[in-house]
């Protein structure tokens, strides 16, 4: 959910007057045809990036390297070739050549601060196009939703029917060593809420932290295949490069999973209901994730499906998060951004004419924050799997999407 220029947003903050007034110069100065070369790798430069001409791909480089603080280390004499093509052998080398040629650290926004200018932005954008489309919706976002629409029912199974080659859902419980400690409050035990009959379940019974992890293994690959699937039917989406693809597949699809699977939540009853499988966030705890990834992801589906959002938002939401140009390795970054801006503009417009006054009251608003808690979710939610034992051997395509 960015708004970007073909110039990096983050120079043009960062330079004095006097700098940027220097690069106008050097612009004027140089041939209308000249193409400009990136003096990191030699590759197609894109404009000024941290003080320097660069291609997208040091630029991305620079600012992750710099903003995650990783200390890289050259396994040969720090004289490495930094070129187009070897330029990703060197990691070490690579960033030394940027900081030679000039590129300035002091010019990186925060990850945070980059977010707020950009919906800044946004809402600049929105604003304006609330004045020039008063009411109701262009042909071009009618059939950008029912592209998504079709996409969306075309290769998500709400009743889970062809969910059929999987490991049996097991909630098994193990005797505590523990001495018994006092009953807690209804409600509050792990073990009731995940046992079916609750009140029959011994004081010193806890839950096999791991009985649900081969069942909730092969739901993942499952829904992953839905998500790709779903992109796949998105003509967008198929015209950009295969590498810009997987980028795009592996930054998003875990997000899309939760928007999907909120379509099959029960708010009254906190539970997933998907055909003849229904799931708690206690099966979560069964397949070994941890409360402080759990408890935000079940206040996350609640504070969603309060909103009462129909399919056409839901899908939209999930091509918003699909069409991010913050993912890694993407070459097409501005095109992408464009995607991105006309899908989220669609879902304003359509928020507008389908949900009046007071109900569509900052309905819009709220979206974008639920978004935000969903990426930070995305976050520990990696983590959490790439610590739970086996899951990745027992589910390559997730451990593809988190590589």
């Amino acid at each position: 959910m960015s708004v970007s220029s073909p110039s990096d947003p983050e120079s043009s903050l960062g330079g004095s007057p006097c700098a940027r007034g220097r690069r106008a110069a050097e612009r004027e100065d140089a041939e209308p045809d000249e193409e400009k070369i990136c003096a990191v790798c030699g590759d197609r430069a894109t404009g000024y990036h941290f003080h320097v001409m660069t291609c997208e791909g040091c630029k991305g480089f620079f600012r992750r390297s710099i903003n995650k603080g990783v200390h890289f280390t050259c396994p040969f004499a720090r004289s490495c070739p930094v070129t187009k093509a070897k330029r990703r052998q060197c990691q070490a080398c690579r960033l030394q050549k940027c900081l030679d040629v000039g590129m300035r650290k002091d010019m990186i926004m925060s990850e945070e601060a980059l977010r707020t200018r950009r919906a800044l932005r946004r809402q600049r954008r929105l604003a304006r196009e609330a004045v020039e489309q008063p009411g109701g919706l262009t042909a071009e976002q009618q059939e950008l939703i029912s592209i998504l629409i079709t996409a969306h029912k075309r290769n998500f199974d709400s009743s889970f029917s062809q969910f059929v080659h999987y490991r049996p859902a097991v909630r098994l419980y193990i005797h505590s060593p523990r001495p018994r400690s006092p009953p807690e409050p209804a409600g509050l035990s792990l073990s009731a809420v995940a046992s079916p009959e609750p009140d029959c379940l011994p004081e010193d019974v806890l839950p096999d932290v791991f009985s649900m992890l081969p069942h909730f293994a092969d739901l993942s690959t499952f829904m992953i295949q839905q998500v790709i699937k779903f992109a796949k039917e998105i003509p967008a989406f198929r015209s950009l490069p295969i590498d810009d693809q997987i980028s795009l597949l592996k930054g998003a699809t875990l997000e899309i999973c939760q928007i999907q699977f909120n379509t099959v939540f029960n708010e009254e009853t906190n539970a997933w209901e998907c055909g003849q499988h229904c799931y708690t966030i206690q099966d979560g705890a069964l397949a070994g994730f941890q409360q402080i990834y759990l408890e935000p992801l079940l206040k996350f589906h609640i504070s969603l499906k309060k909103l009462r959002l129909h399919e056409a938002e839901y899908v939209l939401l999930q091509a918003i998060l699909l069409f991010s140009p913050d993912h890694a390795g993407i070459s097409q970054r501005e095109f992408i951004d464009q995607l991105q801006e006309k899908v989220a503009l669609t879902l304003k417009s359509y928020i507008d004419h389908q949900h009046p006054m007071p109900e569509g009251r900052f309905l819009y608003a709220k979206l974008l924050l639920l978004l935000t808690e969903l990426q930070t979710l995305k976050v520990e939610n990696t983590r959490q799997i790439l610590h739970i034992q086996d899951l990745s051997t027992m589910t390559p395509l997730l451990s593809e999407i988190i590589s």
